[in-house]
């Protein structure tokens, strides 16, 4: 995948530049100090995948993202944690928060990866609505339908044009938007936590003021979901 640095910090963008050089996905096109700088790289080549600098002048990071090509991914990077959940709100792979953890960079690279994969297949089928009833639904996938029990379900997260609905030993993807599974999902399980996640709250193992946990997985809390989830779900289940 081509990819390039946006970070007005010359140490940060080298401290990436480094997990970059070590990955055999990636194939670094360049580094910029601004979104603007960036931005007129993008004009005239490829890019598939921007790791970008949330906090940035002029232009931040959250801004630039909402300007490029559906086709291009984004990973934010960011020392401050109160800024990660708003990767959410521009459909962003995912967060590294700084110092990065080689690991951590690994695991968003893969899924980053994986993604580009599908938003690039050359199978283009059209939105399916989902079939279901009161314990189950089928979803078409990869010109099959799959039987998906919603108690099952750990959580659905929306990329783009697609939902990766994600299971405990099983993931499912399909070309659906979140809104639509959204509205076929049981309310009562189900909660929209952020832009792009959807949870069931059955699954959920603990959380805090800023973030949900599912098994292995950390989902943020949406700054324009946090009252809804402490007041429908947190106060109802404590009664």
């Amino acid at each position: 995948m081509n990819c390039i640095i946006v970070d007005d910090e010359p140490l940060a963008r080298e401290a990436v530049e480094l997990l970059i050089q070590e990955n055999r996905q990636l194939k670094l096109r360049g580094t910029f100090n601004s979104a603007l700088s960036a931005a007129d790289f993008m004009n005239k080549n490829q890019v598939d995948l921007i790791f970008l600098d949330i906090q940035m002048p002029h232009i931040t990071g959250l801004e630039f993202a909402r300007s490029i090509p559906k086709t291009t991914l984004v990973i934010f990077t960011t020392a401050y944690t109160q800024y990660a959940i708003d990767s959410y709100e521009v459909d962003a792979i995912d967060y590294l928060v700084k110092p990065i953890e080689p690991e951590r960079f690994k695991k968003v690279v893969e899924k980053a990866v994986s993604y580009h994969s599908l938003l690039t297949s050359e199978d283009k089928e059209e939105e399916v609505e989902s079939i279901a009833n009161d314990e189950f639904m089928f979803i078409k996938s990869e010109r099959r339908y799959f039987k998906v029990s919603f108690k099952d379900i750990l959580f659905v997260e929306g990329l783009k044009d697609y939902v990766i609905i994600q299971m405990k030993e099983q993931r499912i993807i399909t070309k659906m938007n979140l809104k639509t599974i959204h509205e076929t999902l049981p309310k009562q399980i189900f909660f929209r936590i952020n832009k792009s996640y959807i949870i069931n709250t059955d699954h959920i193992d603990s959380f805090d003021n800023n973030d949900v946990f599912i098994g292995k997985y950390e989902i943020g809390i949406g700054n324009s979901y946090r009252e809804s989830f402490f007041k429908d779900y947190v106060m109802k289940r404590s009664r």
